[in-house]
């Protein structure tokens, strides 16, 4: 398929609808609230960290979704076959969260009773920091994490839906390394910035009501070098570009359309932690990836509905770069098939 790469301007146009749509490796396009046409109760915005290595990590969310907002933690150990999450929701914030319109610089927070919660980043190192009181039972969590060494190119996709003033414009940051640490209790969690990475999920847009999507990353090294890969599909219209890459070595690498295949039982239900298979069109991805746990969330209340299944597990198999095959074995990252209707 031909993917077609955005150009340096505005995101949207007067109307409130992409001035195009494609794909880029950095954040090209220029995001504004207040371009936005469509109703204000459908923005939705975001920041999400994931921040992990080998054994463990965790997950940071600040959210504005209008009608809601979110601050959430997850702790994930997958040495102890452990996790847990716990959320804050707010009502009606209407981007008072005050998000960044861009991920280059700005500072983000979240606070709550219970919840203090702040992404800083000055334009050249990020700084997340929170503290949670009763996370796990009686247990509080905590953490100071700084990330750096943030390669230049990254995934960067603005995806229209079939209905006017609806967009997507989202950009995922691999491969950062990541510095610090991360307590519940007295269970204390270090990352180190030679094996532990992070991946920036920034998201900003107009959704239409349901979604299914699927979403897979990974950030690691091979024979000394950062190596990772954003692959997904299901949301938006993705005719002008897919938001499959695969990161090495700073550099970014365009794939074409990935398949996701979630293994059924005999009666078509999918079975998320029997082993997957992941493949490419032009055959630049070819893994398999064995679960370790499925982090499964579901809410249905009133008009809202999810489904979560971002299953964490070791990826295997052969990423082509060009003329270059490399061939992963057993590192960690994620996949997920989530359903949204709100």
């Amino acid at each position: 398929m031909d993917q077609i790469k955005l150009t340096p301007g505005k995101l949207l146009n007067v109307y409130g609808n992409l001035n195009e749509a494609g794909y880029a490796t950095s954040l090209v396009k220029e995001y504004h609230r207040h371009d936005i046409k469509a109703k204000k109760l459908r923005i939705k915005e975001w920041d999400y960290y994931y921040i992990g290595n080998q054994e463990y990590g965790i997950a940071l969310t600040i959210a504005d979704n209008s009608y809601m907002g979110l601050g959430s933690v997850s702790v994930l150990d997958f040495k102890n076959d452990f996790w847990h999450t716990n959320s804050v929701m707010t009502f009606m914030p209407k981007g008072k969260t005050n998000l960044p319109s861009t991920s280059e610089f700005g500072d983000c927070h979240f606070k709550s009773k219970n919840l203090e919660l702040s992404f800083f980043n000055d334009g050249k190192k990020r700084r997340l920091l929170c503290k949670m009181k009763n996370f796990y039972k009686k247990y509080d969590f905590s953490c100071d994490v700084e990330l750096y060494d943030e390669p230049k190119e990254s995934m960067v996709i603005a995806t229209p839906f079939n209905k006017k003033k609806h967009f997507y414009y989202n950009q995922k940051i691999n491969c950062i390394r990541a510095s610090g640490n991360a307590t519940v209790g007295g269970k204390k969690y270090f990352f180190n910035g030679n094996d532990s990475f992070a991946v920036l999920d920034w998201g900003r847009g107009v959704w239409t009501y349901k979604n299914t999507w699927y979403w897979s990353s990974l950030s690691g090294t091979y024979n000394g070098k950062k190596i990772g890969f954003n692959l997904g599909y299901g949301f938006g219209d993705t005719k002008n570009a897919t938001e499959n890459m695969i990161f090495y070595d700073g550099k970014a690498y365009k794939v074409e359309q990935v398949t996701f295949h979630i293994p059924t039982n005999s009666d078509g239900v999918e079975e998320y932690l029997n082993n997957w298979k992941f493949s490419s069109s032009d055959n630049k991805v070819n893994l398999t990836f064995e679960p370790i746990f499925d982090r499964y969330d579901k809410a249905d209340v009133l008009l809202i509905k999810s489904i979560q299944h971002q299953v964490f597990g070791k990826f295997s198999g052969t990423l082509k770069i060009g003329e270059e095959t490399i061939e992963i074995k057993d590192l960690v990252g994620f996949a997920e098939k989530v359903t949204n209707h709100w």
